[in-house]
């Protein structure tokens, strides 16, 4: 099959060249745009990330088009009523991270719990004094995981590994994953309530926006912590700053900020287009900073070599399944 690609970087190429080595491909850094679509429509296959906007007029164009395949999670970039008239396949990249995030969220996790920040800074300034490095341990404490998605059924493996207590707040129970973790469903107001670390992992929306906030934040555990690799629109900033301020909370780790609006795809940050500059001023005089027992990563708890191959090889999986003509699992909008 003839294969267009845009927005693609020369090393994901030659990774895309060397496992569909059967089919005619063709590479564009940039995005697709009336500029270029000439050159491409008459391809079987279209691969595209977000800011390949894809309207009924460019799909007008195409000849030939079987499948648009997005290497994104998200697909509101494609008219997805216009191809579906067309019958032309659209198909995403449903997960990619969900281990890699998890893993992220416990390293965030051990870093306040055993004091990681304070030993290295203190270490490297030639002092080994043990004098406020006391730590704790996770074994028995009560992690209370708010969303048991993909992503949160890792962090249950993860803290069922470590001995810990399962609180889930969730809009759907899962039986089968009560039994196999260990785990206990119950309200947030609950959750909050009887957890030593609270970790958010639930998309952003209209019922999850502003999901802690200054009046529940009062019904968090004394001394809890909050731990945010999701999306920094879930938590009111300056209800949580308040609570550190208080001491209500023992501290944060957060790879998310609220102000953080123009991300919606974590791969965004890996691209050239993504303005670095934006998310830097975002941060760099963020009120959160100025807390000692917060920690702050730049939305990286996606970043694994693992993760981003993992993308390119559902790609790779999506196009061979168009081009075999079965039944395939990632076509949305049907």
């Amino acid at each position: 099959m003839k294969i267009a690609f845009f927005e693609i970087e020369k090393e994901s190429r030659d990774y895309l060249q060397k496992n569909l080595s059967k089919h005619e491909l063709l590479f564009f850094k940039d995005d697709l745009d009336e500029n270029n679509i000439n050159f491409v429509n008459d391809v079987d296959i279209l691969c595209i990330f977000i800011y390949s906007k894809l309207d009924k007029g460019k799909i007008s164009k195409f000849k030939n088009l079987k499948a648009v395949i997005t290497m994104s999670t998200g697909f509101d970039h494609i008219d997805l009523k216009e191809c579906v008239r067309k019958k032309i396949k659209v198909l995403n990249i449903p997960y990619y991270g969900e281990n890699t995030v998890a893993e992220h969220t416990f390293a965030l996790i051990l870093d306040l719990s055993r004091r990681l920040h304070p030993s290295i800074e203190k270490t490297k300034r030639g002092n080994f004094s043990l004098d406020g490095l006391r730590g704790f341990d996770l074994k028995g404490k009560t992690i209370g995981i708010i969303g048991l998605g993909h992503i949160g059924e890792h962090v249950a493996r993860i803290a069922n590994g470590l001995e810990m207590k399962i609180l889930v707040s969730t809009p759907e129970k899962n039986k089968k994953l009560e039994r196999k973790y260990c785990l206990k469903y119950t309200s947030l107001k609950n959750l909050l309530k009887n957890s030593d670390i609270i970790t958010l992992h639930c998309p952003l929306n209209k019922k999850t926006h502003h999901l802690i906030n200054e009046k529940n934040i009062n019904e968090i555990k004394e001394g809890a912590y909050i731990i945010n690799t999701a999306r920094g629109g879930l938590i009111k900033t300056k209800a949580l700053a308040k609570a550190l301020a208080s001491k209500k909370l023992g501290g944060a780790a957060l790879d998310v900020l609220e102000e953080e609006v123009l991300i919606k795809e974590e791969i965004q940050l890996l691209s050239k287009r993504f303005s670095k500059k934006n998310l830097e001023n975002v941060i760099a005089d963020h009120i959160l900073l100025t807390f000692e027992n917060v920690i702050i990563t730049p939305h990286n708890a996606f970043n694994s070599i693992e993760s981003l191959k993992r993308i390119l090889d559902v790609t790779i999986n999506n196009i061979i399944c168009v081009a075999s003509g079965k039944k395939c699992e990632n076509v949305v909008g049907v």
